[in-house]
């Protein structure tokens, strides 16, 4: 039977083939786990590490904790009636940001629930989802989340170091300047609070640097050349610990921002 090794062959082509196009999307891999309470085809992709870090359940290592954290967040979402839907997304090698507007019921109303979800892959067997949010929009209250990578050089674009620098020194004025006419900057708590325009932004920025300087640890970056994602640990603003967050940076005109999303849950 000369056809059987081809035939083989053939077969195990088509299986990588299929295995590569689920790992080029990996957060909608976990998603649809997520949404479907089943882990089995992520699991099939990923045989190695899988390791989630999420605000309400902390780590997650190892293939059977990552059942049991799947099968009990499927439940809450049934029961808050959770309808997800990307609305932005930065890919860069083994690492995707993923920008969520997540509906669910809270207390009778439908909340918007801004969620961003990190899926990066060091080799072929292992990969890493990192959630970031605010838990204001459906339990009302403040969560501090320590951090989950350690600060370290990361390369940032010059629209967005400039904005850093700004936010250090506790200039609001120079951290608007950094923006469009009409950029702006979205709470975590919502997509219904932005502050757009130099009105809006001037506003935001002076009430939140009152108090002085915010100085943001750069952790990981991911660069598209259009929108660039930050993890990063913040110092200070009502605790002495080091906070996790992710912000989202899209680039505006002449070395400007046209929008700043903050997903993290600090108090501001």
């Amino acid at each position: 039977m000369p056809w059987f090794p081809e035939f083989s062959t053939a077969i195990e082509l088509a299986r990588r083939d299929a295995r590569a196009r689920e790992q080029a999307d990996p957060v909608a891999q976990y998603l649809k786990a997520l949404y479907d309470g089943a882990p089995g085809a992520l699991e099939k992709t990923w045989p190695g590490d899988v390791v989630v870090h999420d605000p309400r359940a902390g780590e997650i290592r190892g293939h059977r904790d990552l059942r049991s954290f799947i099968h009990s967040n499927r439940e809450w979402m049934a029961a808050h009636h959770a309808q997800l839907k990307v609305v932005g997304s930065i890919t860069v090698g083994g690492r995707a940001a993923v920008e969520l507007l997540v509906h669910v019921l809270h207390e009778g109303d439908e909340v918007a629930w801004p969620v961003a979800v990190v899926a990066e892959s060091l080799d072929e067997r292992s990969v890493e989802f990192r959630t970031y949010c605010s838990q204001w929009p459906v339990d009302g209250l403040r969560h501090l989340r320590p951090p989950i990578l350690e600060a370290g050089a990361v390369e940032t674009p010059y629209a967005v170091a400039r904005h850093l620098d700004a936010l250090a020194g506790g200039d609001a004025e120079s951290v608007v300047k950094g923006f469009d006419p009409d950029g702006y900057v979205q709470e975590p708590i919502g997509p219904d609070n932005i502050h757009r325009g130099a009105t809006g932004l001037r506003d935001f920025y002076a009430r939140l640097l009152s108090a002085g300087g915010i100085d943001v640890q750069p952790c990981a970056g991911t660069d598209d050349g259009i929108g660039f994602a930050l993890e990063y640990n913040l110092i200070g603003r009502g605790s002495e610990h080091p906070q996790a967050g992710l912000a989202i940076f899209d680039r505006g005109t002449d070395g400007h921002l046209a929008a700043v999303r903050l997903y993290d849950d600090i108090t501001r």
